[in-house]
């Protein structure tokens, strides 16, 4: 009896029938509850299944949702999130009319913990090590050698209402979260809609996400640290509506490297009316670097990154700001941070700013261009990108 209840629980099963002119079709709709560690490969058929708790997928374990299915935690029922071990296997088979949705129950942001995935991939963390431990309230160590770690397929996918703080009430969470991730994951038509925190997040790894929304999240559309270094990223699409932060903030822990990311086809929009997540925490820009943030970007689009006024203060939101001097002398004037065919608009800032008087950027000639042309992230709407009759896509 508690090997069930640690795995999958079949509460129901609901059967409809619908017929055509050419056939008769029935079709089975399952519903169940998903809790405990699952430590034996399991296929979830096309259902409604309820999350309860921290569920994990265990080392050596593979477990895989069928397109069409949704997944509902509850925040009454205490911490939820759903964790792929190093070593497990999360495979969502979703498509663009039939997406897998993992949702809560309540519909407020910060309700659940999202999706977080660990590997083995290299990472450099604060004082250049490589392995730290994860601070989503699990405490698990991540970083690795393996560049190709397969964590799974993620396919038309959208996790809703996450970036609850866990465990201790002290560790916030994302939409999703990558630790040391690697490039044998495939992450792809991924959704990360009204979270609390961050939309993606990657700590480190080797792992690429093609077609990726941020949509509605209070923190970053998307973020990363510890030397994450994915190199076939294209179409990432953000819009910031009620809070957010910046549309992309970028650091390296510190660590002067030449590993960066690149990604290609970006949109960054901010609503207008759009405040920072904390009152007096004023973060209203498109991209930020700091810490030694660097990368490859181009063909962006830039949109409503203007004035935000708090107080009697005036913040002038930037396309680009350079936090320190340190990532200023080492990743901008060194030739690491590179940012091409990018075309701004109600942004008030155009040319990239330092955070302070005292940090005057320069990009070498050719590593910032700007563009009337570019046409940023290619996504084609459907299901998969489409919430209560919305489109997310605006």
């Amino acid at each position: 009896m508690k090997k069930l209840l640690l795995g999958l629980a079949i509460l129901g099963s609901t059967f409809t029938a619908c017929t055509s002119s050419d056939d008769n079709t029935t079709v089975t709709a399952v519903t169940g509850e998903i809790t405990g560690t699952l430590t034996a490969n399991k296929t979830f058929p096309t259902g409604a299944y309820t999350l309860k708790g921290i569920v994990k997928i265990g080392s050596g374990t593979i477990v895989t949702f069928e397109a069409g299915s949704t997944i509902t935690a509850d925040k009454t029922s205490g911490d939820n999130a759903l964790v792929v071990l190093n070593g497990g296997k999360l495979i969502v088979n979703g498509t663009a009319s039939q997406p897998v949705v993992f949702t809560e129950k309540s519909g407020v942001p910060g309700s659940w913990g999202g999706i977080i995935i660990y590997g083995d991939a290299p990472i450099k963390a604060i004082g250049g090590v490589t392995t730290s431990t994860s601070e989503d309230g699990n405490a698990l160590s991540y970083g690795g050698t393996n560049t190709e770690h397969n964590g799974g397929s993620l396919k038309y996918v959208r996790v809703e209402y996450a970036g609850a703080k866990l465990a201790d009430g002290t560790k916030e969470n994302n939409g999703f979260t990558f630790y040391s991730v690697g490039s044998g994951t495939t992450l792809d038509h991924l959704v990360s809609y009204k979270g609390a925190d961050d939309g993606f997040e990657f700590f480190g790894g080797t792992v690429s996400m093609t077609n990726a929304i941020s949509y509605g999240n209070y923190d970053d559309a998307f973020d990363w640290q510890d030397g994450w270094q994915g190199k076939n990223n294209s179409n990432w699409y953000a819009y910031q509506t009620g809070k957010g932060n910046f549309g992309m903030e970028v650091e390296c822990s510190n660590n002067n490297n030449s590993f960066y990311p690149k990604i290609t086809n970006i949109t960054l929009k901010r609503e207008a009316g759009c405040t920072p997540e904390v009152a007096g925490d004023v973060q209203v820009d498109a991209f930020q670097f700091k810490r030694e943030g660097n990368g490859e970007f181009s063909n962006i689009v830039i949109e409503g990154y203007g004035d935000y006024t708090e107080g009697a203060t005036v913040y002038k939101g930037a396309a680009v700001k350079i936090q320190d001097a340190t990532t200023n002398t080492n990743q901008v004037a060194g030739g690491k941070l590179l940012l091409n065919l990018v075309k701004i608009s109600t942004t008030s800032q155009i040319v990239p700013v330092g955070a302070t008087a005292g940090i005057i950027v320069n990009f070498p000639n050719a590593n910032f261009t700007i563009s009337t042309t570019a046409t940023g992230a290619a996504l084609t709407s459907g299901a998969w990108a489409n919430v209560s009759g919305a489109n997310l896509i605006k």
